[in-house]
């Protein structure tokens, strides 16, 4: 069971993704050169949405995860600062497989690993346990760790901890690691990186600074001269989630128990409400204070079902030349070219579309506003709530 989720979002001049070079990213697509907006930049903001908005435990994405969580933790709980420090260099090694990523005699990771705030509860709970038992703590520690390789996630559980061990941003994006005993998460949300249905038409922004201290009579001229790199454009967003692996993510059960987990699809309609509301009015940007890139999704499409998820770029194959109201055209272009793709293969699933345009062009769509869209959509996967 998938949900897909497909956005037409407008924005003015801004800078919302830069490369290395500072200026905007961009992609050849069809016939012309778009701007875009990278996958990982879009789930960035989305995360610190999400974590402002729902209760479920977040996730600590750090390389200072050790040395300011764990150790700065387990001395502020009365452990000196010696075996503190041991002890957490023990651990690191257990749970960091990768030399590359652990520098040796530190506690600071060279890459950033994504944690879940029970795993972080439960590593302190461990070294202070290991810490107060009056033996040899490292070598008790070590031992505790070769039991942890088979069973961690029932430890972790067992202890008070939750299955949600990487976070919600884990169980939403997934957690690669090289590790026996962290659990490595599949991503269940997949993010295309947006861009614009129309040819790239950028400009260079010409800037001075005023030094508002420089005496009347001093040198003409500003104190500083700058440029950035600006573009207003009308950008594609497409996001598929796994639900099946969602809810697992969630609890920990198999995928294909899914439905039979009943506070899970709880969690998982909460989530999904925030995610879609979240790709819908958060929007990525840099150069905030110079652009004020806030925009709001003007289409929202929602598509339900098992079949094998399909992306609607292809709609914009052919770059859009604006012909009068251009968000009416990529809807109607979105429309058309989804019509077609029934012809081709049949109505795979219940659709559901919240737009400030019209949507008559968008073949078997049912048309609310954005949360009773959701709510449909939601209420299509896991029945009426």
């Amino acid at each position: 069971m998938f949900l897909q989720i497909h956005t037409l979002t407008s924005y003015h001049a801004a800078l919302l993704n830069r490369d290395d070079a500072g200026l905007a990213k961009r992609i050849p697509f069809g016939n012309a050169e778009r701007m875009r907006v990278s996958s990982q930049c879009l789930k960035r903001h989305w995360r610190l949405a999400l974590n402002e908005i729902l209760s479920l435990p977040s996730g600590i994405r750090s390389r200072h995860f050790f040395d300011r969580e764990v150790f700065r933790r387990v001395m502020a709980a009365g452990v000196d600062e010696t075996t503190a420090r041991e002890l957490t260099e023990k651990l690191i090694g257990a749970v960091i497989q990768s030399k590359e990523a652990r520098e040796k005699g530190s506690l600071f990771l060279k890459q950033p690993v994504l944690f879940g705030r029970p795993e972080a509860d439960y590593f302190v709970a461990l070294i202070r346990e290991c810490a107060e038992s009056g033996a040899e703590p490292g070598k008790l520690l070590e031992e505790r760790m070769k039991e942890h390789k088979k069973n961690f996630r029932a430890l972790l559980t067992a202890s008070g901890g939750d299955d949600l061990m990487a976070g919600i941003e884990g169980a939403l994006f997934g957690r690669f690691v090289t590790s026996d005993i962290l659990a490595r998460t599949d991503a269940s949300v997949h993010v295309a990186h947006a861009f614009t249905v129309h040819a790239l038409d950028n400009e260079v922004d010409y800037f001075t600074v005023v030094d508002d201290l420089k005496e009347p009579d001093e040198d003409a001229g500003a104190a500083h001269a700058g440029d950035m790199e600006l573009g207003a454009g009308l950008f594609y967003g497409y996001v598929v989630v796994d639900v099946p692996l969602l809810i697992s993510n969630l609890c920990g059960c198999d995928r294909h128990d899914w439905q039979d987990q009943p506070e899970a699809i709880d969690d998982a309609r909460n989530v999904l409400m925030g995610l879609v509301k979240s790709i819908a009015t958060v929007s990525p940007g840099a150069k905030l204070g110079a652009t004020a890139p806030y925009a709001r999704t003007d289409c929202a499409l929602l598509e339900t079902g098992a079949a094998q998820p399909r992306s609607l770029a292809n709609a914009y194959l052919d770059h859009l030349r604006p012909n009068g109201d251009l968000m009416q055209q990529a809807v109607n272009t979105l429309g058309g070219y989804l019509a077609r793709l029934d012809n081709m293969y049949g109505i795979e699933g219940p659709r559901f579309i919240a737009s400030t345009h019209e949507t008559d062009t968008v073949p078997s769509a049912q048309w609310a506003p954005l949360n009773q869209t959701i709510e449909a959509a939601l209420n299509s996967i896991f029945g009426e709530a």
